[in-house]
């Protein structure tokens, strides 16, 4: 049952999980809030159905599905390393959270006089381990995770919500690189995760029909709309980022502090588990792991929070980028046509538009606007 509703957990997590992270010093700022809208229309709805079309396509995972895809397509071996990149990226979402983990624990347990005497980067590592550890149990710690994280968030709430003053300022390449970033990376858009949940949904729907008749498979098929499974996610990210966006400033209570940060270890085990369920295709499972936690653990001790943000934004661009050209360029459009199943082909070319030309435009643009940043 939890893994048909995979998709719908991750799609109210991840802007929960990483708002604070990309959302503005100033979460008041009118033009911040536009640009992110336009962003959730423009570029993170088009590759959340290039990821379910691809997926419907596959029936794989996005690494074995990349191969499946790229042969299908006599397309070059390296529109394979999306599989790669969005494996990373679930990675260094994971390192990224644990390191606010272990900080936002620690200041909770120096507001309840309990501080254990062990450096940061220590309690990161711990932290990993129990994560690797609950990755093994697959989707089951997603509710279990948004449970506790709502509930700690409920006790700040009740601790009172910050004063916003809404004000327009002037609109820059940096400003909309923050924005496409918050629509991308915090609601999952181009790491693969809906690929992979929805090639779970597809493997268990198989495995279902296996005994029917070859009508009733059809019949199936014929019902299919990627429409049906991507404008729910859409819309829960988008209801859930605006909710994001308000409470990101937000402080907590010890107590609802230590609740969110235990809920956010169960996320994001799930994330570690996607990572190793695609590397599992290519090395098994124990040497998945091994691989898995090393890299995690790597990132999270070794590599400062701002740079491991910085390092987040350039692998998960380059990871849209390969997605929304090889689906727009590489692929065969009969192929894509019914992978989406529009109800009106003026969607499908709207959608084609988007995918070949808005979206590689908008992330360069993005790109040069986090340079910008860096180099100010």
């Amino acid at each position: 049952m939890m893994i048909r509703y995979a998709s719908y957990f991750i799609a109210v997590l991840l802007p929960l999980l990483l708002f604070r992270w990309f959302a503005p010093a100033s979460i008041g700022e009118i033009d911040f809030w536009l640009l992110w809208l336009l962003a959730m229309v423009l570029v993170a709805l088009p590759v959340v159905y290039a990821e379910i079309a691809l997926a419907y396509r596959s029936v794989e995972g996005p690494l074995a599905g990349m191969q499946k895809l790229t042969r299908e397509s006599d397309a070059s071996p390296i529109w394979r390393s999306f599989g790669w990149l969005a494996a990373l990226v679930s990675i260094v979402i994971a390192a990224l959270i644990i390191s606010g983990a272990s900080t936002g624990i620690l200041t909770a347990l120096t507001e309840l006089n309990s501080t254990p005497d062990v450096p940061s980067f220590a309690v990161a590592a711990g932290l990993m381990v129990i994560t690797v550890l609950l990755s093994l149990l697959g989707t089951a710690p997603l509710p279990i995770g948004l449970g506790l994280m709502v509930v700690g968030l409920i006790l700040g709430i009740a601790n009172g919500v910050p004063n916003i003053s809404f004000a327009m300022t002037d609109i820059s390449l940096v400003e909309w690189a923050r924005a496409v970033a918050l629509a991308l990376v915090s609601v999952g858009a181009g790491t693969g995760l809906y690929w992979f949940g929805q090639n779970l949904v597809s493997k268990q729907t198989i495995t279902a029909v296996e005994a029917n008749s070859q009508q009733a498979k059809s019949r199936a098929a014929r019902d299919y709309r990627a429409t049906k499974l991507v404008l729910p996610i859409w819309i829960l990210q988008l209801l859930v980022g605006v909710v994001a966006l308000f409470i990101s400033g937000m402080s907590l209570p010890p107590i609802g502090q230590l609740l969110y940060w235990a809920g956010v270890l169960f996320v994001v085990s799930y994330l570690l588990h996607y990572s190793t369920q695609q590397l599992t295709h290519k090395f098994g499972l124990l040497v998945s792991l091994i691989i898995i936690f090393a890299l995690a653990l790597l990132l999270v001790v070794a590599i400062p929070t701002t740079w491991l943000v910085g390092i987040l934004v350039i692998v998960s661009s380059i990871a849209v980028l390969l997605l929304s050209v090889f689906a727009g360029w590489q692929m065969k459009i009969s192929h894509l046509r019914k992978s989406l199943n529009f109800s009106n082909e003026a969607f499908y070319n709207l959608w084609r538009v988007a995918i070949r030309l808005v979206v590689p435009l908008a992330l360069l643009l993005a790109l040069i606007g986090w340079v910008i940043q860096w180099l100010s």
